[in-house]
This record gives structure tokens, C-alpha cells and sequence, in this order.
């Protein structure tokens, strides 16, 4: 087995070979811990706020995975690795179990489990394109997905005719013709609060063009797809009231609603699920990342048709309906959110992260705007996509801290929900040192 001389020499190794945008460091999986991964190369560690995209809901190597007991159950998972669509077991029962009592509302019974978020919003629009074939007799070829501009969904197959952020994740390659409204959003263009009360002009706007297309093609809209948060697209928060009345048009005109949570799901927010904190009802969830396992829960008006995607046995699977080992994981880790309290520890860090973003904004003489944030869910704009990029890297590369970049010109923040207010403060720090760095040079 070939081995890399030094540490710092892995990005590149790898690079020579594997697809991949490696950072400039070398984390070493073991000596990782909580909000701070360690970086090999450089012997240090470094404040993770980005949490490998949103996908670690307790840090690195948190304390539900650290004992014996835990270990154990996830080596025994790791050495099989069962089509678990077909093949039952007493492993995926009891993580099942979990799911189902943690995650999943009563009146939404239906679980598909797959491994990739894009897979997982794919087989939502495959159970909503087959219910409204069966319920309005229409042709599939003539079916469509009702979707909103700075929309992420995915990188393949149905996800790529709803994505519309940076065309170099779909350029050249075929899509769906898919009608798509604007998305008035509290993010990078401003707006209004999220939680306001009534319409803006912009949603008033966004709602009657929605109106219009399911009046006009009604017959043929299968699903309304939307995120909460449209994070990729910059973190712009879609409002509750705007979503609730679209909510309403598509229960008038027999179209199914799907709540993308690939990326809101599992806890950041201060909820569960951010469709649930808004208030909404979707058909549908599609859910992945810190859940550790991707997949869809179904049910309300799905379940008016017997013959539904869910009810049929094949009409979607996979091999593997996700892998058992991530699933073991995603036990141990909610188990221990559910006892300790954890989404709820979240929401009460929500004031914190709210002032933090607002006296950066506050301090940094307009290079800063429109913070927003829900739970440990933050995001700044940045004056320039250029300088967005510098203040990135100077606060990787002189303050150890890892920050995500969305939309064209924001931060984001997407720490551990066990993360604490001095390791936030530490971040906020970070950025506004590393701002004013940026706008010197």
C-alpha cells in the first residue's frame, strides 16, 4: 500500500487521482473532537463552522459514539452491508424504530431510505409524479415539478431541472423545461422577516404567478418542491405565510407540496424539521446530512390514493435503501439528542447567533449586511463575491477557522448543535479580523 510521505502532501496525492475541491489542510479523523477538527499538516486544531456541509449534527467524534457499547454496534453494521429493502434485520428494525418515533408525525407513516440527498428529493418527485398520473389520468411524459429560482436540489436526474444556483453544477447537461418562480426570500437581496405576518408585495407577486401556472396547467403539476431555507441559494429564508398560502393553491388544485430538509432537517433550526417551525404541512420530506442517512417520509394527501408509490412493493427502491452502518449511527446520535435535549438547546443558542451576525454587520462599515439566522442556522452577506472569497481564506488560513461560502456573495454558519457560545464568539471574531485584513490588502 502506497502511503503519503508527508501530511501536507494529501490534498495533493489525492487530487492527482480523485474528484474533489480539497481545502489546504490534512484532517486527522481520530484526533478530531467536537467543534474542532485537527489539521495533520499544520499540527493544530481548527474551528469547524461548516460541519463537512452540514452533515455532522454533534461534532467530531462526539460522546454517543465514544464508548465501547457504541463502537461495537457500528463495527458489527460495518461488516455487512445488506440490501436492506429485502433483507430484514434486528439492526435496521431498532433504527427504524428511531426514525419513526423521533422524526416522523403521525399522519406520515411512509419511510424510503437511500443514500444521497439528490437521490432522496429524486424518489419524492417519483412518488408525486405517479400519484397525480393516477389521480388526474395524465400522461407522466407530461408531468412537471413547480420550483423556485435559487433552488438546490441536486446534481442528477429529476434534481437537475430544479437547480438553479451555479450554473457550473448543470450546464450542458439536459433538463426539464419546469416551471419556476421567484422566490421572495429574506437572504441576499434583503426582504422581509421570515416569520412576518402577512405578504410582502414581492410574495404577493411570487403567489399570483404561482396561481396563474396551476390554474393554467394545473393537470399537469405534480408537486410544488421547495426548501425552507434555500441554503446553496444563499441562505435566503422563504416566509411562513407566503409558504402556507402556496401550501393552500396546490391542496386546491390536487398538487402535492414537498419540503426539500435535505439541509434543514435534523436539528439546526431549533426544530426537528423547519417545515414543522413554519407551520407548514408538506406531502412529502426529503431529508439527509445530519440525519447521517438520506431519504423521504410521506403521507397526508399521498395516502389518498391506495395504489400510491409507498403502498406498491418496488415501485422505488435501491440496493442497499441506505447503508446500515450510517443508520446505526443515526440511532446513536438522535437517541442521545432526544435525552440530552439537544434541538431544543439549539433554539435557546438562537439569540446568540442573532447578535453575533448583527454587531459584525453592525461593525464592519457596510462591507456587511442582512443577517439572518433560525437556531444555529447564520448567515452575513458580503459587499463582493471577491471579498466574501478573501475573508474566507484569511480565516482558514490566519484564524484556523472553516466557514461555508453560499449564493454569490455569503457566509454561512452551520456549526455543531453542541456547539458553545464561545466557540461561536470565536467565529464571529474570526470573520471580522479577517474582514478588516481584507479590506486593507
Amino acid at each position: 500500500m502506497t502511503v503519503v510521505d508527508t501530511a501536507s502532501g494529501v490534498p495533493a496525492s489525492l487530487a492527482r487521482t480523485l474528484v474533489g475541491d480539497f481545502l489546504p489542510m490534512t484532517i486527522d479523523i481520530e484526533r478530531s473532537s467536537g467543534s474542532y477538527l485537527w489539521d495533520e499538516a499544520a499540527g493544530r486544531p481548527v474551528l469547524d463552522m461548516g460541519m463537512f456541509f452540514s452533515s455532522s449534527p454533534l461534532g467530531h467524534n462526539p460522546t454517543p459514539l465514544a464508548h465501547i457499547e457504541a463502537e461495537r454496534k457500528l463495527l458489527a453494521a460495518a461488516k455487512m452491508k445488506p440490501s436492506n429493502p429485502d433483507f430484514a434485520s434486528r439492526v435496521l428494525a431498532d433504527s427504524v424504530s428511531t426514525f419513526r418515533r423521533l422524526l416522523m408525525p403521525e399522519d406520515m407513516p411512509h419511510l424510503f431510505l437511500i443514500d444521497g440527498g439528490a437521490a432522496a428529493v429524486e424518489n419524492a418527485l417519483k412518488v408525486a409524479f405517479d400519484w397525480k398520473s393516477q389521480r388526474a389520468g395524465t400522461d407522466e411524459t407530461n408531468l412537471q415539478a413547480l420550483h423556485l429560482r435559487w433552488a438546490f436540489h441536486g446534481r442528477s436526474g429529476y434534481t437537475m431541472s430544479l437547480t438553479n444556483t451555479d450554473p457550473a453544477k448543470t450546464a450542458r447537461f439536459p433538463k426539464f423545461d419546469w416551471p419556476r418562480i421567484d422566490a421572495p426570500a429574506r437572504g441576499e437581496d434583503g426582504g422581509d422577516d421570515a416569520d412576518r405576518a402577512g405578504l410582502s408585495e414581492a410574495e404577493r407577486r411570487a403567489l399570483a404567478e404561482i396561481e396563474a401556472t396551476l390554474v393554467a396547467d394545473g393537470d399537469r403539476i405534480a408537486c410544488f418542491v421547495y426548501e425552507p431555507i434555500q441554503g446553496e441559494g444563499g441562505d435566503r429564508h422563504l416566509g411562513a405565510a407566503f409558504l402556507r398560502a402556496v401550501q393552500s393553491l396546490c391542496i386546491e388544485h390536487d398538487v402535492l407540496t414537498v419540503a426539500d430538509e435535505v439541509q434543514t432537517g435534523g436539528g439546526t433550526v431549533g426544530a426537528r424539521w423547519a417545515h414543522e417551525a413554519l407551520g407548514l404541512r408538506p406531502d412529502l420530506v426529503a431529508f439527509g446530512k445530519r440525519l447521517q442517512v438520506c431519504g423521504v417520509i410521506g403521507g397526508r394527501r399521498v395516502d389518498d390514493l391506495d395504489t400510491n408509490a409507498f403502498a406498491v412493493p418496488g415501485r422505488i427502491s435501491s440496493t442497499w435503501g441506505g447503508s446500515l452502518v450510517d443508520l446505526v449511527r443515526f440511532a446513536l446520535l438522535y437517541e442521545y439528542i432526544a435525552r440530552e435535549n439537544v434541538i431544543a438547546r439549539a433554539a435557546a443558542m438562537g439569540p446568540f447567533v442573532r447578535a453575533g451576525l448583527d454587531a459584525m454587520v453592525g461593525s464592519s462599515d457596510g462591507h456587511v449586511t442582512s443577517a439572518r439566522s433560525r437556531g444555529l442556522w447564520g448567515a452575513v452577506t458580503v459587499s463582493s463575491r471577491e471579498l466574501r472569497d478573501a475573508v474566507l481564506g484569511i480565516a482558514l488560513d490566519e484564524y484556523d477557522t472553516v466557514l461555508l461560502p453560499c449564493g454569490t456573495r455569503s457566509i454561512r454558519w452551520r456549526p455543531s448543535l453542541l456547539v458553545t457560545e464561545q466557540e461561536l464568539a470565536l467565529s464571529f471574531d474570526a470573520v471580522t479580523r479577517s474582514l478588516t485584513a481584507a479590506v486593507r490588502s
